[in-house]
């Protein structure tokens, strides 16, 4: 089958229920091909899953009970097969994915390119045509800036999701070709720190105005360069486009990058300068106790992520070469270390309300010295290390997820969905 011959899907994603259901009623508006999907997660605490499906004069509701009690085996037992049924439909021409406000979509497209359907992924029938976020302009600020929890707002996906809203917005709005605003900001002011946000975590991302858009005009609004579900490269370029580099409306963008480890215990004291006044922070760290293992860093809205992003190239039993994306092999040979290859410190951080000199410092004051540095990698394994040793998660092989694990000593991002 040919890219051409596969049914289109596209994902849409939000925090707001009204911008999402708005958005998605436009792209399917005077085309009974389209077929769209919805699980709505509100009622997971009575273990139901409710799906809708709409097909052309078709709006069927279904209760889900939970799968063993996951949400994401039930999505997964339940959303594939049925977008692999509904691509083989002869009526149908599209699909769209409407996500509940809780659901991230990078996640999402990692389950259809990776978890088999039968014999292969539902990737082989369909193609990821677009990746929509709708925001709410009143809101989105707050919820990308605040560190209100999804719990706390009676959006979490699980009774562990310990997720906050701004993790999610922005995880969204990274992933997204169009960035869709629906509403008024409430000021002048709010519209322009929405901008200014959305200018340096997702620059290349277009956005239009829901307003008297209709579904041709938000397709057309697609780039040609769009991503369209590619999954991110861990070890890849952390800036994608060209996100501005000066302050707007108290909203800067900087990076920290070192070649020497950070030491465990400093960094985890030190890590909190990354939840106060920060909008985002994403990138990859090297710890002196774990010098194998590249760690990855997310936070966002007083809730922070590090997970597990493989392993060195110079590492002992890190991937090979050829193993590994092009764009990683050409960053690696760029900045080649003869002691260290490829280990060192490389964060983006997009501040709000903080001081950049101040994150740098605390940063840099977790570093080892030089005295450490001297002592070599022997002593540094045997430093108490409070982020613990990383773990299989229950349902890695099933989950709507990629296989990241958390560490022990830190609450990492719930990658649930």
């Amino acid at each position: 089958m040919t890219q051409h011959d596969r049914v289109p899907l596209t994902l849409i994603g939000g925090l707001s229920p009204t911008a999402n259901t708005r958005l998605t009623d436009t792209l399917r508006a005077g085309d009974p091909g389209t077929a769209v999907v919805h699980h709505d997660l509100r009622h997971i605490g009575s273990g139901v899953v409710r799906r809708r499906l709409q097909l052309g004069h078709r709006d069927q509701l279904t209760a889900l009970e939970l799968a063993h009690g996951c949400v994401s085996c039930t999505l997964r037992e339940d959303l594939l097969p049925l977008l692999r049924r509904l691509g083989r439909m002869p009526e149908v021409r599209r699909i769209l994915v409407r996500l509940d406000p809780a659901m991230e979509p990078e996640p999402v497209s990692w389950a259809l390119h990776h978890v088999l359907v039968g014999d292969r992924p539902v990737l082989a029938d369909l193609r990821i045509e677009a990746v929509y976020s709708a925001l709410d302009h009143a809101s989105w600020f707050e919820a990308a800036t605040g560190e209100d929890t999804l719990a706390e707002c009676g959006l979490q996906a699980s009774a562990e999701d310990e997720r906050t809203l701004a993790q999610v917005a922005l995880a969204q709005v990274e992933f997204a070709d169009v960035l869709v605003l629906d509403g008024a900001a409430t000021d002048g002011w709010s519209a322009a720190r929405t901008a200014a946000v959305l200018d340096r975590v997702a620059p290349t991302a277009p956005r239009a105005e829901l307003a008297g858009a209709d579904g041709s005009t938000l397709r057309a609004a697609v780039p040609a360069e769009a991503r369209r579900g590619e999954l991110t490269d861990q070890h890849g370029a952390l800036l994608r486009g060209q996100p501005p580099l000066h302050t707007d409306c108290g909203i800067c963008l900087f990076t920290f990058t070192a070649r020497r480890p950070f030491h465990p215990q400093r960094l985890h004291a030190a890590i909190d300068v990354l939840l106060d006044g920060v909008v985002r922070t994403r990138g990859r760290a090297w710890v002196a106790s774990q010098p194998d293992v590249a760690f990855w860093i997310e936070s966002a809205g007083g809730g922070l992520g590090i997970g597990h992003a493989g392993g060195w190239l110079a590492a002992a039993e890190g991937p090979e070469w050829l193993e590994v994306s092009p764009e990683r092999r050409t960053l690696a040979a760029l900045r080649w270390d003869p002691a260290f290859g490829d280990r060192a410190q490389e964060l983006v951080i997009v501040a709000h309300q903080a001081i950049p000199e101040e994150i740098e410092a605390a940063l840099h004051g977790a570093l080892l010295t030089d005295e450490e540095l001297a002592a070599g990698e022997h002593a540094w394994r045997r430093y108490p290390d409070p982020f613990g040793s990383w773990h299989e998660e229950p349902c890695a092989d099933t989950e709507l997820a990629p296989g990241r694990h958390d560490a022990g000593a830190q609450t990492g991002k719930d990658d649930t969905l």
